[in-house]
This record gives C-alpha cells, sequence and structure tokens, in this order.
C-alpha cells in the first residue's frame, strides 16, 4: 500500500480549514464575551464560566481524538500513535502554544490529522501573536501537510496534484492563524469598548456632580435671599424696641434677641458660602463655634441650664471639627427642648472621656508613659439631659422638619463617632454622643 493516493482526500475537502471554526466556539472567554457586554440580559443565560472554560478545553480534544481515530482506524500503529500524541497535547495548549504546535505536526505528516495541528495553530495566533514564529508556524505547517510521509513518495513530476496540495496546504496553515488573530482583535476591541462604557459613566456621574453643584449654588442664593432677609428685619425690630423701651428688662431681651439675629445671619453667610464653594478647599468665611462658645450659647437660650464640664472646655487637645460637632449637638438639644419640652430643667455635660487601658501604665516611663498615653488616646463626650416638660409652661409652637437628630447622628458618624438619643425613666429625654480623639474626617462636618 503506498500513501501517496491519500492526498486526494485531503485535497477533496476545501471546507476544512474552516473546521477550526469548532475551536473559537469552544475556546476561552474573549471570543464568548464579544457577542454582548457582560450587563446584557443574554449574558444571565449562559452557563457558568467553569463549565465554558472546561468544555472549551476538552471539546477540541475529542474532535482531535476524532479525527485520528477516523483516518487511521482503530489499530494501533505509528500512524494511529502519533495522530493520539497529538490530540493529547492539546490540553496544555493555553499554556505552551508553540511546543504543543511542534508535537502535532508530526500527526499531520504521518497520521495526516488535520485538526490537532490547525488547532494548535489557532492557539499560537490567539495568545502568541508575533509574527516571526506565526510565519515559522504556517511554514511548518504546510510543509508537514506538503510533504507525504515516507518522503521518498513524493514525486516531483506530478504537477496537478502538487500544486493541489500546495494550496491545500497554504489554506490549512493561513487559515487558523486569520482567525486566531481575528478572535484575539475582538476580544481586545471588547476590553476597550468595555473601558470606554466604564468611562461614559464616570463622566455622567460627574456631570451629575455638576448639576448637583449649581442646584446646591441655586439653593444657597434662594435661602441667603429668603431667611437673611427675615433675620434682618428682625435684628432691626429688635435694635428698635432696645432703643425704645424703657424697662431694663425689655431692653435686655431685645439686647439678646439683636445678638441672636446677629449670629445667625453670620452661620447663615457660612453656610452659604460652603454650600457655592461645593466641596472646593476655600476659607472660612466666620470664626467657627468651638467648646469655649457653649457658656455664651447656653446664657442666650433662655432656658434653666445646668453646666458641666472639666478641662475639655479648656484644653487645645481636641480637633476643630470634633469642637464643632460638638457646639452643634450641644445646640440642637437645646433647641428640641425650647419645642418640645418647654420649662424643663436641663442638664449639660462635656467631659473628656479615658480611653487608655490598663497597658498603658506599662509602657517605658511609668507614670508619665501612663499619663501621655491617657492622654492621647482620650476622647470627648457630649451629654444634654433634659427632665420632663413643665405642665404650666406654653409650648412655643416652633416648626420643625424631624431631620435634628439623624443630622447630629450622621456628623457624629463621619467623625468616627456615636450619637444616642433616647427617653429617660423621669420623662426626660437624653443626648449622648462621643467621639475620638482623631476623628476620620477634619472637613467641615
Amino acid at each position: 500500500m503506498t500513501v501517496f493516493p491519500l492526498p486526494p482526500p485531503r485535497s477533496s475537502s476545501p471546507g476544512t480549514p474552516g473546521t477550526p471554526g469548532a475551536s473559537p466556539a469552544a475556546s476561552p472567554a474573549p471570543a464568548s464575551a464579544l457577542s454582548s457586554p457582560p450587563s446584557a440580559p443574554a449574558s444571565r443565560r449562559r452557563p457558568p464560566q467553569r463549565v465554558t472554560r472546561w468544555g472549551s478545553l476538552i471539546v477540541p480534544v475529542l474532535l482531535a481524538i476524532a479525527d485520528a481515530l477516523l483516518v487511521n482506524g482503530i489499530t494501533f500503529g505509528l500512524e494511529l500513535n502519533v495522530s493520539l500524541v497529538a490530540a493529547a497535547a492539546l490540553l496544555v495548549r493555553r499554556k505552551l502554544p508553540a511546543l504543543v504546535f511542534l508535537v502535532t505536526l508530526p500527526g499531520i505528516l504521518i497520521g495526516y490529522v488535520w485538526f490537532a495541528p490547525m488547532i494548535a495553530l489557532y492557539t499560537v495566533a490567539r495568545l502568541r501573536p508575533d509574527r516571526r514564529l506565526l510565519g515559522i508556524s504556517a511554514l511548518l505547517l504546510a510543509a508537514a501537510h506538503f510533504i507525504p510521509w515516507p518522503v521518498s513518495d513524493f514525486e516531483p513530476t506530478a504537477y496537478r496534484e502538487n500544486t493541489l496540495t500546495l494550496i491545500d496546504a497554504c489554506v490549512t496553515s493561513v487559515g487558523p492563524i486569520a482567525l486566531g488573530l481575528l478572535v484575539r482583535t475582538r476580544g481586545e476591541l471588547a476590553a476597550r469598548i468595555e473601558d470606554l462604557t466604564r468611562s461614559r459613566r464616570h463622566a455622567d456621574e460627574l456631570i451629575a456632580e455638576q448639576v448637583l453643584s449649581t442646584e446646591r449654588a441655586r439653593l444657597a442664593r434662594e435661602m441667603h435671599d429668603v431667611v437673611a432677609h427675615q433675620v434682618s428685619l428682625i435684628s432691626l425690630q429688635a435694635g428698635a424696641v432696645q432703643i425704645s423701651a424703657e424697662d431694663a428688662k425689655a431692653r435686655e431681651g431685645a439686647r439678646t434677641i439683636r445678638e441672636l439675629s446677629v449670629r445667625t445671619l453670620d452661620e447663615l453667610r457660612h453656610m452659604v458660602g460652603i454650600l457655592r464653594a461645593a466641596g472646593g478647599d476655600h476659607e472660612e468665611l466666620t470664626p467657627q463655634p468651638r467648646l469655649a462658645d457653649l457658656p455664651r450659647l447656653i446664657e442666650l437660650s433662655a432656658l434653666d441650664v445646668s453646666f458641666e464640664t472639666d478641662s475639655a472646655t479648656q484644653r487645645p487637645g481636641h480637633s476643630e471639627a470634633v469642637e464643632r460637632a460638638a457646639f452643634r449637638i450641644v445646640q440642637e438639644a437645646l433647641t428640641n427642648v425650647r419645642k418640645h419640652a418647654p420649662g424643663a430643667r436641663v442638664t449639660v455635660r462635656v467631659n473628656d472621656a479615658e480611653g487608655a487601658g490598663p497597658e498603658a501604665a506599662d509602657g517605658p516611663g511609668g507614670d508619665r508613659g501612663a499619663a501621655q498615653a491617657t492622654e492621647e488616646t482620650r476622647g470627648l463626650r457630649v451629654e444634654v439631659r433634659n427632665g420632663p416638660p413643665d405642665a404650666s409652661a406654653v409650648a412655643p409652637g416652633l416648626p420643625g422638619g424631624g431631620h435634628g437628630l439623624v443630622g447630629l447622628r450622621e456628623r457624629a458618624q463621619l467623625l468616627g463617632g456615636t450619637l444616642e438619643a433616647g427617653p429617660t425613666e423621669d420623662g426626660g429625654f437624653v443626648v449622648r454622643a462621643d467621639f475620638p480623639t482623631t476623628p476620620r474626617v477634619t472637613g467641615p462636618a
């Protein structure tokens, strides 16, 4: 039996170069990821990634084995052995594509199998798109396809058969390379489209933030125009009463009203400035309240307040954000007492919360080290407690949005602290906040 009559089956199947088309369908994710973005509804109906990955690895091997058995039969010999080795080598084609391709060349030269070398060449083109490597691989596959086995059976005078075999060999070597490069290019395009989609989404978020900043600035102007006008009128009327009133108590009340109005305008201008800045790094428009301003706040509250504190209001160890948050908590708590518990007695406590553990005294320096550790880990506790409202007192009927405690809790959490609020057993209410020494944020909390 001669081997030379076998080339007609190889040249009589011009559609065979398209056979590796089964390998892209069974190839790794890049080819399958191109049909639709990850967020497309069709992607939800795809099989799990693990199943797809193992399927794309095993299916080409099974096709190569079937090709070897159909061409060389089931009797073990040189042709079938090299064909099965070529098919088995496809299991590691993703890790060693070039080496696997070289192992499959004897399969097409001796065993006349096509699937294994063409799939291996497709993998080389998809994973190692080097021009010199692809050129050498194409020449090797074309040579292995064109030269018969044994070489002594080659007939140089058979021009027609040799020409057809050469054309078939060129198509067999060029087709997998073109398909592999196409799949790789589509994978890169899909990755770029995903990057562009992500960039566009980020740009949309930036535009939304810009619109929000513009709206915030507009609201700031509206709030300044409306509220500032009304508070200015209150201040003018209080000034007129202060001048014209004959009763000393009435003049003192008018002075207090005017002072509160001026302070409200200052804080309103500061808040409007923050809204207009929209997160920019701008200087403060007015000095911000600190713990040292609490006595004055309590004095102007017109409530029966007992203020208890230690060195917390004088010690400069707390950050500005923590002191400002503590001031706002006391301010909001006193406002709530004025609204919901008129005539109630109020106790305001501002103390240093000791955070040092027993191990602080074991460090170097003895007592001095313990004192220093305690100073560094000391936090701040603010507590506002009021008793039950006085039944004879008249509620002022002040409006409220119901967001005061929510805002205070968010302010405390932004600084890494906690805030607790709830009724007491005697019918009163307590607001307690704890702040760490070093807050997580130091912005305008």
